[in-house]
């Protein structure tokens, strides 16, 4: 049984009245308006020039979305570092570090504390071994990496669509089967900015896709990982024994833990308890005790700070496939990128204009 915590239970009502504009949508839209104001005296604001939009000497790929929540931003993170590694080329990522308690900018590397960086840009650092930034300004962020790693040839940020004082080369934007919800701004409805907009590359990683654009499949690893690396085939746990003596509990700390429970189960998996918890849960108040009957298992992006605790608990990794023309067309984009700046300089920034 689930057990969804006051703070999930809130953001499963205000998720519900975001996909149509029932009465609790009308009742926040005149905030959205006022947000909705804001969003735009911002951008023409850097349009003027008078806030400031800065770029690096290399090129810069955003991912990002313009509606709240999980969408697999994270994911197609991963595949794209891996995928510009294939090419040859050396990838550095920036993040801001959604949730983690220090505030300057730092590295990511295998020693550092999940509180000090966030879970997200540790899971990215550790599946990729890529060099990975932390800044609340992703511009420090991209600064620093360079600094640290001259030799990098193109930066990919991890979120930051919104983030108009980091100069982008290429916006790649990700939408889940929400679509644009119920099409208003934040309060009353999803959207982060209005919607639409121009980008270079548009992926949806919810079935069927909600508009026009590239889709992608997501699923799970045929496999499981123990914190030491070893695995552990998902169909030896299927069933209602499986060769796990424990019952499973499943439970994650993700945006939408639902759609991990729904595909831990079409996997054959029995689900003796699941257990939500809110997004980037620190597990600082786990209790061990309490689970000790169970075998958990849990995402890769939990399991970055629950393995510490839990070192046998199983974490399945989570595989995102575009469909073939999206590298297609990725690549078309990189060629021109990297043709107009193939090597890394300390010249003129790149970036989109402002509109």
């Amino acid at each position: 049984m689930t057990q969804p915590t006051q703070t999930s239970t809130w953001q499963q009502r205000l998720t519900r009245a975001w996909i149509h504009r029932g009465w609790l949508a009308w009742l926040l839209w005149p905030l959205s308006l006022l947000y909705g104001a804001l969003v735009a005296i911002r951008r023409r604001l850097y349009r003027l020039g008078i806030f400031r939009s800065e770029g690096v000497a290399v090129p810069v790929i955003v991912v990002g979305n313009v509606v709240a929540g999980g969408a697999g931003k994270t994911p197609l993170v991963m595949l794209l570092v891996r995928h510009l590694q294939a090419r040859g080329l050396q990838v550095g990522v920036i993040s801001r570090g959604y949730g983690r308690q220090s505030h300057d900018c730092r590295e990511v590397d295998a020693g550092s504390a999940i509180a000090d960086v966030g879970d997200e840009p540790a899971l990215i650092q550790r599946s990729t071994s890529a060099p990975v930034f932390v800044a609340h300004r992703r511009i420090d962020a991209a600064r620093a990496l360079l600094a640290r790693h001259p030799q990098t040839q193109i930066i990919v940020c991890d979120d930051g669509l919104q983030h108009l004082g980091l100069q982008r080369d290429l916006e790649i934007c990700v939408f889940d089967e929400r679509g644009i919800g119920n099409g208003f701004l934040l309060p009353a409805g999803p959207l982060r900015e209005p919607w639409p907009r121009a980008v270079d590359l548009l992926l949806h990683t919810g079935t069927p896709p909600a508009f026009a654009g590239f889709s992608a499949r997501r699923t799970l690893s045929e496999f499981a990982l123990k914190a030491d690396g070893s695995q552990q085939l998902l169909a030896d746990l299927a069933g209602p024994a499986g060769l796990c003596r424990k019952p499973l509990l499943a439970l994650a700390a993700i945006a939408k833990p639902e759609d991990f429970f729904a595909m831990l189960r079409a996997q054959g998996l029995t689900l003796t308890r699941t257990l939500v918890l809110p997004d980037h849960y620190d597990f600082n108040s786990w209790l061990r005790n309490e689970y000790e009957g169970y075998t958990l298992i849990f995402t890769e992006k939990d399991a970055i700070k629950l393995w510490p605790l839990e070192p046998d608990a199983l974490a399945v990794p989570l595989i995102l496939a575009p469909e073939p023309a999206f590298l297609t067309q990725l690549d078309a984009h990189l060629d021109r990128l990297l043709a107009t700046d193939p090597t890394p300089t300390l010249s003129l920034p790149h970036g989109h204009t402002i509109t």
